[in-house]
């Protein structure tokens, strides 16, 4: 194939961090927003709106839902107008889905209402993040070589992880301190910070050469991203339900489980990052996931503090390395002009299971407590071992 077109040379491998880090630290500062609301959405919803378990799903589902139908929009719109554009694009509508996070607060005297505009929020903050960390993972594998290509979906994901961690406990004190009115303030003002920090940023030129068809790609990620939403649901039980179940139990502070469970997942990134890569992403995803069931079925049969925490960690661990080594098989499987409509639609499938899942999960909770959510995840979660074992065996092929 000709070559690419403006694209900046390919990085060394030692040299794919500092490639990295500018784009991490715009995805760390965006994330900040998602990780700050984690812990304080299922709250704000249940106990000061009044509304059941399945609303709490139903609000924290309508983010997926809403990046699902954006991930091949935000896919195509990278590869053909730029992941700069994407990346900024991104940031601008995520800080007006502040604006509705505030909006709702004026009307939860009607607690249906307040709900309403609070999940339109929500939906416009998951097409926002999709653009994001679309654009984000596009610009990524364009500025380093194809070898390092596992290292930029797990790296830039680390950074998404990390603010995860930051942000719980922080958007505990928040809303704890100031109420909710202050996790809509920092909603609209944090993703401006990022705009400020992405623009000086060089952006890469889309590669110009003929595209597959939709079709064609979703047939060559379609694999792996069965084996992404299948683990994803373990994700979704503990980012939806682990505070709840927290509160429930008299475990103080509320926020830990969400926060050593995104502590793990960083970690391990950063030390376990380069093993895709190098060990190969099917094989990976295959270990990763068994340890993830390991620790959902910790959770569900913890009876203290201490064992649903080692769960958490447990299930950190686990997921960690999924979606880089799942990732990694779907880009291999497309040409690099469509890798970014290949991670877009890679990550579909994710956002396709936890806008499914946290509303059937919360429904599990209603019937059946909050403990039973993680023993359905335990049960999906080793669906995906069966997938990462079916990857072992199938060929892939990259004209990179």
């Amino acid at each position: 194939m000709s070559a690419v077109e403006s694209r900046p040379p390919a990085v060394a491998t030692s040299d794919v961090v500092i490639a990295l880090t500018p784009l991490m630290a715009v995805v760390l500062v965006v994330f900040l927003i998602t990780g700050i609301a984690m812990p304080v959405l299922p709250l704000h919803v249940h106990q000061e709106l009044g509304l059941g378990t399945f609303v709490v799903g139903l609000v924290s589902g309508s983010q997926f839902a809403a990046a699902l139908v954006s991930r091949i929009w935000s896919g195509h719109f990278a590869d053909t107008r730029g992941a700069k554009r994407a990346v900024v694009a991104g940031l601008l509508a995520a800080a007006a889905s502040g604006l509705l996070y505030a909006l709702s607060l004026r009307f939860t005297a009607s607690p249906i209402t307040s709900v309403s505009i609070l999940i339109a929020g929500r939906a416009l903050l998951g097409g926002a993040e999709s653009f994001i960390i679309t654009g984000a993972l596009s610009w990524g594998l364009a500025l380093v070589a194809t070898q390092n290509a596992g290292k930029v979906i797990a790296w830039i994901g680390t950074a998404l992880y990390a603010a995860f961690a930051v942000g719980a406990p922080a958007g505990g004190a928040l809303y704890a301190r100031y109420g909710f009115v202050a996790i809509a303030l920092a909603t609209t003002l944090v993703p401006l910070l990022g705009v400020l920090l992405i623009l000086p940023l060089r952006g890469v030129t889309p590669i110009r050469r003929p595209k597959p068809s939709l079709a064609t790609v979703l047939r060559a990620v379609l694999m792996p991203g069965f084996g992404l939403a299948f683990s994803s649901i373990g994700f979704g039980a503990i980012t939806t339900f682990i505070t709840l179940l927290f509160v429930s139990q008299g475990w103080a502070p509320a926020w830990l489980g969400l926060s050593t469970f995104a502590a793990a997942f960083m970690a391990t990134r950063i030390v376990f990052g380069h093993l895709p890569d190098r060990i190969g992403g099917a094989k990976i995803a295959l270990v990763s996931v068994l340890l993830e069931a390991a620790g959902q079925a910790l959770i569900w049969l913890a009876p203290s503090p201490g064992l649903a925490l080692a769960g958490a960690v447990l299930s950190g661990f686990g997921y960690a390395l999924v979606y880089p080594g799942l990732g990694l098989e779907a880009v291999h499987r497309v040409p690099s002009q469509s890798r970014g409509l290949a991670m877009g639609t890679y990550t579909a499938c994710l956002d396709l299971a936890l806008g499914i899942a946290s509303p059937l999960l919360g429904l599990i909770a209603a019937g059946a407590g909050l403990r039973a959510v993680f023993l359905a995840s335990t049960i999906t979660v080793l669906g995906a071992a069966v997938v990462a074992t079916r990857l072992l065996r199938a060929p892939t092929a990259s004209d990179a």
